[in-house]
């Protein structure tokens, strides 16, 4: 493991207390003279870390520090001298720092998670005490030393992959955060005097990343000039009319950027440039674009541009735990918009709709790499999904299996035999003694539809076709038991398989009309990644935001706000 592991988190910290009374740089140990500084801070540091490690929290002028552990190898790597400090006493760097920790509310992060308060007052009492040429404390300086790595550290693991464990947060999650040795980047940093440029080295690199910060100063902006305008309730605007309402909706519209100015336009009328602006807006929130103020369009018009900030904020945590690469190519959905595009280069080269887990069965955020697809899969019907869904249908209708070409095996072993339908006494069957497996037939009304894309993972979640066609054409398409169903199948089977000449559209379609199930392996391996998003910046630099189906946006919420640990 690296001296800081970019899965910055709090169980592994293991400290002593270091408790400090007010910021005197004179207090504690002896002075030190010039001459000997350098060294009595060396001294100083490697007795307070070399102490042995208790299970417990560790302060530093109250401010919580990142682990004994880390630190300790960090200053051991270098003989215990002071990072930060030169032979004069002078923490020339640590303004570098200060400045880095300001700038991190861009990121949508809060300064006091990163000891700012008590570094800047730390940083103005050693030059404050160095001019007067008064004696400088040993303790304070180490203490000052100790909270400046510890804060570069922190503040780099959250930039590199979050400030927030995504597991603490998303109950169903899979995916692997960037990783780096911070205390290496630290020591190159230091020695360079590149601290802020070592930090800002840690940003994710996606331009999504960035768009969305630029969005988020944007957004910052409108609500330092009151936000938007709400639009008064009433009843459903339709184009062309006039209401006294649509002078506030044009107000509303112009200050998020779907309307431009309209000089000598009539203020109360809902006239075509504003219907395509109303059009614009419904867009970029998932809305149903038909140009009318109903009550669903109203209610998200009039969302605070706080909420929208925090929002955008949320969303920037959930980019800074992706991995470092997606891929060359990729299958991308995001769950929370219902949609996936597949995406070559940097470039979306196929789009469709998908419908998603309900609520009660949500899909999980992952990734996996995609390598073969069934055509004219069975379905084998999860444990759970038969006696929960099926089981009560069988019990009033007798008929339900043999319409729906469901059949019965005895248990869920590969060569179990298949039982008879209609020799079980269904009614005496429950939750408790339902040993059976079901599985229904190939063909068009199978649940998986014709073709079943396979990217193997803990959650038995995949990507497949489906006989439910009018699901595509709902705006929430959250129906699903947690797999993936899509909208263009054969679409989706031609690009995956694109590279093999046997594989033609033809020959596809050709198979799924035999009947026979059938495995197709992939030439290449593409991945698959299942991420949720409620707020992004698409390729044409369109700012979208999504309801949160999931209730994921609340918890993150909460986890980001919390305050720094501090000893009371």
């Amino acid at each position: 493991m690296s001296l800081l592991s970019a899965k910055h988190a709090w169980p592994w910290i293991v400290l002593i207390s270091i408790q400090f009374a007010g910021l005197g740089l004179s207090a504690g140990r002896e002075s030190a003279s010039a001459e000997s500084l350098t060294e009595q801070v060396s001294v100083e540091l490697k007795r307070r870390l070399s102490q042995p490690e208790r299970q417990e929290q560790s302060f530093c002028r109250k401010e919580a520090l990142c682990g004994q552990a880390v630190l300790a190898r960090f200053y051991k790597n270098r003989d215990f001298q002071p990072a930060w400090m030169d032979r004069e006493g002078r923490f020339v760097q640590a303004k570098d720092l200060v400045d880095s920790i300001h700038g991190c509310s861009l990121e949508g992060l809060t300064p006091d998670v990163y000891h700012l308060a008590t570094i800047e007052a730390l940083l103005a009492a050693v030059e404050e005490t160095r001019v007067a040429g008064r004696p400088v404390g040993v303790v304070g300086l180490s203490d000052f030393d100790l909270l400046l790595t510890d804060a570069f550290l922190i503040y780099g693991s959250h930039l590199l992959s979050g400030r927030v464990d995504p597991e603490t947060t998303h109950t169903r999650w899979l995916l692997k955060s960037r990783e780096a040795d911070l205390a290496g980047i630290l020591q190159t940093a230091l020695e360079k005097k590149e601290v802020h440029r070592a930090l800002e080295g840690l940003l994710p690199e996606y331009p999504a990343y960035a768009s969305l910060r630029e969005t988020l100063q944007e957004y910052r902006a409108i609500a330092e000039r009151d936000g938007w305008p709400p639009v008064p309730a009433g009843p459903t605007l339709h184009a062309d009319e006039r209401d006294p309402r649509v002078t506030a909706l044009r107000a509303r519209l112009i200050a998020s950027g779907d309307l431009g100015t309209s000089e000598g336009a009539d203020p109360e009328i809902l006239d075509g440039h504003v219907e395509q602006a109303v059009r614009r807006f419904q867009g970029r929130h998932g809305l149903v674009m038909d140009g009318e103020i109903g009550p669903a369009t109203l209610a998200v018009l009039n969302v605070p541009v706080e909420d929208r900030i925090r929002q955008i904020e949320i969303n920037m945590e959930r980019w800074r735990w992706l991995p470092d690469d997606l891929g060359r190519r990729y299958i991308l959905v995001n769950t929370a918009d219902f949609f996936l595009e597949v995406v070559e280069e940097g470039e979306s080269v196929l789009a469709m709709r998908v419908v998603a887990g309900k609520k009660a069965r949500r899909t999980p955020v992952m990734s996996g790499k995609m390598t073969y697809l069934v055509l004219n899969p069975y379905w084998h019907i999860p444990h759970k999904l038969a006696v929960r869904d099926i089981l009560p249908k069988i019990k009033k209708d007798p008929g339900y299996l043999d319409r729906r070409g469901i059949r019965v095996f005895e248990n869920w072993e590969e060569f179990a035999p298949e039982i008879p339908r209609e020799t079980i006494d269904w009614s005496s069957i429950t939750e408790h003694n339902f040993f059976f497996k079901l599985r229904q037939d190939a063909g068009p009304a199978n649940a998986l539809g014709r073709v079943k894309f396979m990217f193997p993972n803990k959650f038995a979640v995949y990507l497949h076709d489906t006989p439910s066609r009018n699901m595509f054409k709902r705006n929430q398409r959250d129906f699903s038991s947690g797999c993936i169903r899509v909208e263009g199948p054969i679409d989706l089977a031609v690009y995956v398989l694109r590279s093999d000449p046997e594989w033609t559209r033809e020959e596809i379609l050709s198979a799924i009309e035999s009947g026979t199930n059938r495995i197709v392996w992939l030439p290449e391996p593409i991945p698959v990644h299942v991420l949720y998003w409620t707020a992004w910046v698409d390729r044409e630099g369109t700012l979208h935001f999504r309801p949160d189906v999931y209730g994921r946006d609340g918890p993150l919420d909460r986890a980001l706000g919390e305050g720094p640990l501090r000893y009371q």
